[in-house]
């Protein structure tokens, strides 16, 4: 099943139907005990409505707080190091992958996340652009994993690789993440064989494109749950971007008006031109 918040309200796709959806918020939802059950009720009992039009994606996120894991590719941490050559080698990007202890960061607060369509944003003060793209994981107030969408971290690498410390200003700007289109509601933890995959459309033709399958994460998404709500309160849940195994050459910074396609088996594919 997959929710999708459009402009007149939640939609629930199953089975290739669609339904109305009594709730008025994505927060209304998540205080569900057993969410799936509440919808799998809802496809089976409700009011079918017609399919939903493009434009009227919305951001599948009500209140909840964005919130980023980093280095948990191995693909990530060469990427790390690399670009941190200036800054003491990146040692610490290793230490990162190897330590218990997951990075977890602050990403976005709702109003700056945009969804289908909308355009993401890159620094005007960044020279090395890129998309992240990323499974997000919508988790209960209870800390619980509840269901899946596609994530797309934009980063300034050549910020972010000047100094680790720098990584707020290089993740966390206006437009810097995109979620969508909706999110797939499951009982069950994805299979590692899950197919994320990247596109980077420019006007001559595709500029990047390249992908990687859950199996390639180290860390398990139950884990950065886990420790994400170590000591801390969500009232109405949270969206947890899960880190990257997708990462372009050094070569590669994107432009305005490119477009970018986050493609998720199961869930479906995030599309965001560059503005």
């Amino acid at each position: 099943m997959i929710l999708y918040r459009t402009r007149d309200g939640l939609i629930l796709e199953h089975e290739s139907h669609f339904f109305s959806v009594p709730e008025k918020s994505i927060d209304d939802l998540v205080l569900f005990d057993n969410l799936h059950d509440h919808l799998a009720h809802i496809a089976h009992s409700g009011a079918k409505t017609n399919s939903i039009a493009a434009d009227k994606l919305l951001p599948p996120i009500g209140s909840q707080e964005v919130w980023a894991a980093g280095v948990t590719y191995l693909r990530s941490r060469a990427a790390r190091i690399a670009e941190s050559k200036d800054a003491g080698g990146g040692d610490f990007y290793d230490r990162v992958y190897s330590a218990e202890r997951p990075e977890l960061f602050f990403k976005s607060l709702p109003h700056k996340v945009v969804g289908p369509g909308s355009p993401v944003g890159i620094r005007s003060d960044a020279t090395w652009s890129v998309p992240e793209p990323e499974l997000a994981l919508l988790i209960n107030p209870k800390g619980r994993i509840v269901g899946y969408t596609a994530g797309n971290d934009m980063s300034s690498r050549d910020i972010e690789g000047q100094n680790p410390l720098y990584l707020p200003q290089a993740k966390v700007y206006n437009r810097s993440c995109a979620l969508g289109p909706g999110i797939l509601i499951a009982q069950e933890p994805l299979s590692p064989d899950t197919r994320i995959e990247l596109t980077v459309e420019r006007t001559r033709g595709v500029a990047f494109t390249g992908a990687t399958t859950l199996s390639q994460m180290k860390r398990r998404p139950e884990e950065l749950a886990d420790y994400l709500y170590r000591d801390q309160t969500f009232p109405f849940g949270a969206f947890l971007l899960t880190g990257t195994g997708v990462v372009p050459p050094d070569s590669f910074t994107l432009q305005h008006a490119d477009n970018i396609r986050v493609a998720i088996d199961g869930i479906g594919t995030l599309v965001n031109p560059v503005g």
